[in-house]
């Protein structure tokens, strides 16, 4: 397969992904979309010749920097969390697209439904760094070297965010539960 056509299917892979990252952090769907097409630009003009395992760490590594300059640029606006909205042009919810038993009853597409609900505002109150951390190694599939290239930060560092993420995501999820 030639380096065009892997650095497709690679975009094609994180684009959803990338958009809903950048969405939690900016709240600005149309701002979430800027940013990931320039950085996803920015990949193939500037970065397409490097191995194809190295496009993770470099994509997210400037996903999050170009969303840290959005930050500082003072665009920031309170918008809806909107974690697993997929891009508004394909109308397409990707919480449909998961496998469900054969005849769902309307209660427990209800409870899933606040379940994912719960989760995603969870994700949404974990403080900047533990939800980057969350967010690389558990959605993106990450390793710790890889992540501490993403976030800029030690390897140590990383595993300590992570952890408390998910603790704190314990914590909130199991109060949930027993509802």
């Amino acid at each position: 397969m030639d380096t065009s056509a892997q650095l497709d299917r690679f975009l094609a892979g994180v684009e959803k992904r990338a958009y809903a990252m950048v969405l939690s952090s900016v709240k600005n769907p149309d701002d979430a979309l800027d940013i990931v097409q320039d950085v996803m630009i920015a990949l193939v003009t500037k970065y397409a010749h490097k191995p194809e395992d190295q496009w993770a760490p470099l994509f997210y590594r400037m996903l999050k920097n170009r969303t840290t300059d959005h930050h500082r640029g003072g665009a920031i606006h309170q918008r809806v969390f909107a974690w697993f909205k997929s891009d508004p042009e394909d109308g397409e919810d990707p919480l449909t697209q998961v496998a469900g038993p054969a005849v769902e009853q309307p209660q427990d597409r209800f409870s899933q439904t606040l379940a994912a609900d719960e989760i995603v505002q969870a994700v949404a109150e974990l403080p900047e760094r533990q939800r980057e951390a969350f967010i690389y190694r558990a959605w993106e599939g990450l390793d710790v070297k890889d992540t501490s290239k993403v976030m800029g930060c030690s390897q140590g560092s990383v595993k300590t965010h992570y952890s408390r993420a998910v603790h704190a995501l314990r914590e909130v999820l199991a109060e949930f539960g027993n509802e």
